[in-house]
């Protein structure tokens, strides 16, 4: 097999898989109404049928990535595909909220597996530069196409033929995939001697970080800001966090290396794609409860609201080439960030009375704006390692985005619970992502200014 079929057969397995993970993490949005009369769930059960999984997914990327770099992101690719095949037929023929909960532990489990490893493919499948960032503008556009699809394709699937067909039909798509990657040279999933052992210890307190946080928060609508379950839950997220990091601040070969974070480009494409994922999901959630219980909207036309979303999403993604060689990667993905508070602002002001028209401008802008960071971001951060770490890197960087998801959607959730009005909830998310995604704007702007790294790889990559 010639450097030019192995790159296109590495580029549609993981292509392929990516899609459907990342479809899982938006899909279920439109589903959580038919969820909670079906089995029967109340705010904190949907928050964690939607949490469930990315929580997961994001406590577990790290390991991924360094099973990635010391069996094979091939091997691992395909175990993980293999799990989420599973995982996904045991959510839909879930018989409880508790079932189809543990199910969506277990989607996200393959997905930590396959995620990392799909990138270290790319990035080793295409050893140069143009090539990769080609490669990487596919990856992350068709993610961020069925990041913004999953509420449409949710809605028709509902409409047609009920939830449980949300999660059955990645089946016949996973196993595909997993008939794909068998084709793929096993040179390209190379094992790394030079990769980090598993980190057990770490993995357990970055695993209990991420879930106490998460209780702490959806606990606060019934319990208060100073009631003492809520202070208990802080202190034991603030112990099981500095934890964490004295474990692997002492590691020789630490599952998370903070020597990775010297380099301001790989910073600070994390801070801004955790702020986009944070501030995205959160709205997804908060929309998909808003059109539905406040508006009254079936899932289907619930689904179809969100087209305007849908359709700019994969446009931002594919055109982040040619945005970044007319703007370069610093005042692209600056302007990128203001765009998206922009966005949020235009929907605070009309989330009170529903205007479709203006709607029709907001949501877009902020779709396009974390179409548009996505792609440079990840090839400013792939370009800020050495191959032999490119699974590590790829885990920190997903792990960054599905924190921000997990803590969006929490977030959101508890600000409606908080409240008792999915308005008034929604007004003070709106007001929060607004903030948030101008702040991680100006801090990539001036990062990039003062270091002079953030961009040098991305632009060195896609102006080629």
């Amino acid at each position: 097999m010639n450097d030019r079929i192995q790159q296109r057969s590495v580029l549609l397995a993981t292509s392929l898989s990516y899609v459907v993970v990342i479809l899982d993490t938006s899909i279920v949005n439109v589903a959580l109404g038919p969820i909670s009369m079906s089995l029967a769930g109340g705010m904190s059960g949907l928050q964690w049928v939607v949490n469930a999984y990315t929580l997961t997914f994001a406590s577990l990327l790290l390991s991924g990535g360094t099973l990635g770099d010391r069996l094979g992101a091939r091997n691992v690719y395909i175990a993980g595909l293999a799990v989420f095949t599973g995982a996904s037929a045991l959510c839909g023929a879930a018989s409880s909220l508790a079932a189809l909960i543990g199910a969506r532990v277990l989607q996200g489990v393959g997905a930590a597996l396959l995620v990392p490893a799909s990138l270290a493919l790319i990035n080793r499948a295409c050893p140069h530069p143009q090539e990769r960032a080609a490669a990487f503008g596919v990856w992350a556009g068709l993610g961020g196409l069925a990041m913004a699809a999953g509420p449409l394709i949710g809605g028709v699937l509902i409409g047609l033929a009920g939830w449980r067909s949300i999660f059955l039909l990645n089946v016949p798509v996973c196993l595909i995939g997993i008939v794909l990657a068998r084709r793929v040279e096993i040179q390209a999933g190379a094992r790394s001697a030079a990769a980090p052992g598993f980190d057990i210890a770490g993995q357990i307190a970055a695993i209990a970080t991420l879930a106490l946080l998460n209780i702490t928060v959806i606990g606060l609508p019934a319990y208060g800001w100073f009631a003492p379950p809520i202070a208990a839950g802080c202190a034991a997220t603030l112990v099981a966090g500095c934890v964490f990091v004295a474990i692997e601040t002492k590691r020789a070969q630490p599952m998370l290396p903070f020597g990775l974070f010297r380099h301001s480009g790989f910073s600070c494409a994390i801070l801004v794609s955790m702020v986009s994922a944070f501030t995205f999901y959160g709205l997804m959630f908060d929309l998909s409860l808003y059109f539905q219980h406040q508006l009254g909207y079936s899932p289907m036309r619930t689904g179809l609201a969100f087209l305007p979303l849908t359709i700019v999403v994969p446009i931002g993604s594919f055109l982040s080439k040619r945005a970044v060689t007319w703007l370069g990667p610093r005042s692209l993905v600056g302007a990128a960030c203001v765009l998206a508070a922009l966005g949020f602002a235009g929907l605070w002001a009309i989330v009170s009375r529903f205007s479709a028209v203006p709607f029709a401008f907001a949501l877009p802008a902020i779709g396009l704006a974390a179409s548009l960071i996505t792609p440079v971001a990840t090839t400013t951060l792939m370009a800020s390692v050495e191959s032999v770490r490119s699974g590590i890197a790829a885990g920190v960087l997903n792990a960054a985005r599905q924190t921000g998801a997990v803590l969006g959607v929490t977030v959101s959730g508890s600000m409606i619970a908080m409240r008792h009005s999915i308005v008034d909830g929604m007004r003070s998310g709106l007001l929060l992502a607004g903030a948030l995604s101008f702040a991680a704007g100006m801090a990539w702007w001036f990062a990039s200014m003062q270091a002079g790294e953030v961009g040098e790889g991305v632009s060195g990559e896609l102006h080629r």
